[in-house]
């Protein structure tokens, strides 16, 4: 007996030792990798670049640097704001460097390009910064989800709130390429829908630094506001060449469709005071809020806007969802993601729904005149809170053939 027992007791202790190493396989590589991919050099590189890789290492830190007992690495990439390069950028991290999932991902044209290319492979796109709401319709995909904001958002926030202060007359200045399309198509919609018209609009070529020409003729059409469907650096430069031209002097508001918080400080009170802008996180908000951009200034010596208080966010979900599933395959972790809620500083009872758009609320805010502001980075007066359900497309409105299954 004292022999079989033996034998028993063996053979039991290699099944479990086999379960157990097969558990452990479950994590791709023995290593989680996430890569940041985004505009490290460009138009983009202060809203994103190096303050993004900053608040994803923040995630991976707090969350302890390992998730199964395996660790996890943060690299990152400059994709330049060229399709071209961001694909091939992801197709050598999926294929040889073992990159899980890849975030951040600003500018649409890129964005849309990787979403593709991680739905083939499929892989894990879990996407802050790309403006696009195309992303959770016609370009959905069961392994890509859409966090922060997108282009219906920046819409129905600022769009509807300035036609309902009476400026019913549009005029867009709009970024030639994927994002700056679908801010004007969005924007279009909700300025309709609330009783406004489009009396004309220009295309401008992205990137772009001199926005003379297009402005003189957004002065002379007569709108009531001048939609600038354009981001970053580019949305800098046509403020500050308006201001030069006495456009609001003369009368004619401003609707900065995506502004981040680094484009007021860049741009500057005297500037920027009074434009209304809709965004999904502000760092003044309440106690969660101040606590982590008081952290994160110490490391990167800027406030968070909403991209990186989102990707810490999404960061942490993500982890979060490997521990809980134990493995790292990208549709079993998109699922665990889509059943749980979120609650921390950045979203409230905020949820992922099944064509990958992250629901929560957002907020219609206006920037301080220089005589409100307490010092640097007080930048917002938040007028309103947009619930979640009201500022995303419904579901059912959306182009997702996987959201109709």
């Amino acid at each position: 007996m004292n022999t079989r027992n033996a034998i028993a007791a063996a053979v039991l202790a290699t099944m479990m030792g086999m379960a157990a190493g097969a558990a452990q396989a479950e994590i791709s590589d023995n290593v989680v990798r996430i890569g940041v991919l985004n505009d490290q050099s460009g138009v983009y590189s202060d809203i994103t670049g190096q303050a993004s890789v900053i608040a994803a290492r923040m995630a991976v830190e707090d969350y302890g640097g390992k998730v199964g007992g395996k660790p996890i690495e943060v690299i990152f990439a400059d994709h330049q704001n060229k399709p071209d390069i961001g694909s091939n950028i992801a197709n050598q991290w999926y294929d040889r460097d073992g990159v899980d999932v890849i975030i951040d991902v600003p500018t649409s044209s890129v964005g849309l390009a990787v979403q593709n290319i991680a739905k083939e492979k499929g892989k894990l796109h879990l996407n802050a910064g790309t403006g696009s709401s195309d992303l959770t319709s016609k370009a959905c995909s069961p392994t890509g989800i859409h966090y922060v904001y997108d282009t219906y958002a920046l819409a129905t926030g600022t769009g509807s709130a300035l036609v309902g202060q009476g400026a019913r007359k549009w005029y867009f200045l709009t970024a030639d390429y994927a994002f700056g399309h679908a801010l004007e198509r969005d924007t279009t919609n909700a300025v309709l829908a609330a009783g406004g018209e489009i009396v004309g609009g220009v295309k401008v070529p992205f990137p772009n630094t001199d926005f003379s020409s297009f402005l003189l003729q957004a002065q002379g059409s007569g709108a009531d506001v001048i939609g600038l469907a354009n981001a970053g650096g580019d949305t800098i430069n046509s403020i500050k060449q308006a201001s030069e031209f006495g456009i609001t002097q003369g009368g004619q508001k401003l609707a900065g469709l995506l502004v981040f918080i680094n484009d007021i400080h860049a741009l500057g009170l005297d500037v920027a005071q009074g434009l209304v802008v809709t965004t999904g996180y502000y760092w003044d908000m309440n106690d969660e809020t101040r606590a982590f951009a008081k952290r994160f200034m110490e490391k990167a010596g800027k406030m968070p806007n909403m991209l990186q208080a989102g990707i810490y966010s999404s960061v942490t979900q993500y982890l979060k969802a490997i521990e809980a599933t134990g493995t790292d395959d990208a549709l079993t972790v998109v699922n665990k993601m889509k059943e749980t809620p979120i609650n921390d500083f950045f979203a409230k009872n905020g949820h992922i729904r099944a064509d990958g758009r992250m629901v929560h609320d957002m907020y219609l805010a206006e920037v301080k005149k220089p005589s409100e502001s307490k010092g640097p980075w007080d930048y917002y007066n938040i007028l309103a809170t947009i619930p979640g359900d009201q500022a995303f497309r419904p579901i059912e409105k959306g182009e997702c053939e996987m959201a109709k299954k």
